[in-house]
């Protein structure tokens, strides 16, 4: 315990996000481990060359719906990994979050949340 009272764990700062947006990053994340969220997809590989940042990308096809419903899951999934990843991703790790038609945008958002947690752990076991 330091003189504050907080571990030296609690007082790490977060692990960095950095924002995945090539296609050859999105197509060796479709090669890697898979977990299915019920709102989402969680795709998810270590990349192996020691950056310590947490890349992560979204996805939405058109199956998901028009232009505004894509848009809208693809904010809920960024928001989401926002508030989840620094703790429970792994450093030099990527995620791809998939979203799924009706289910991203309609779920609420701490299922959501438990959702990503929920896949992270099984994609790490």
């Amino acid at each position: 315990m330091s003189a504050r009272g907080t571990t030296p764990e609690a007082a790490a700062p977060p692990a960095s996000l950095r924002v995945l947006k090539a296609r050859p990053e999105f197509l060796a994340l479709a090669r890697a481990r898979r977990a299915p969220a019920g709102s989402f997809l969680l795709q998810a590989r270590d990349r192996g060359d020691g950056d310590p940042a947490i890349g992560v990308g979204f996805t939405c096809s058109k199956k998901v719906g028009n232009a505004v419903a894509r848009n809208r899951a693809k904010r809920r999934l960024r928001e989401a990994a926002r508030a989840v990843l620094p703790g429970a991703g792994r450093p030099g790790w990527d995620y791809a979050l998939i979203g799924r038609a009706e289910a991203t945008a309609a779920r609420p958002f701490p299922l959501l949340l438990d959702d990503l947690r929920e896949a992270l752990a099984r994609v790490h076991r």
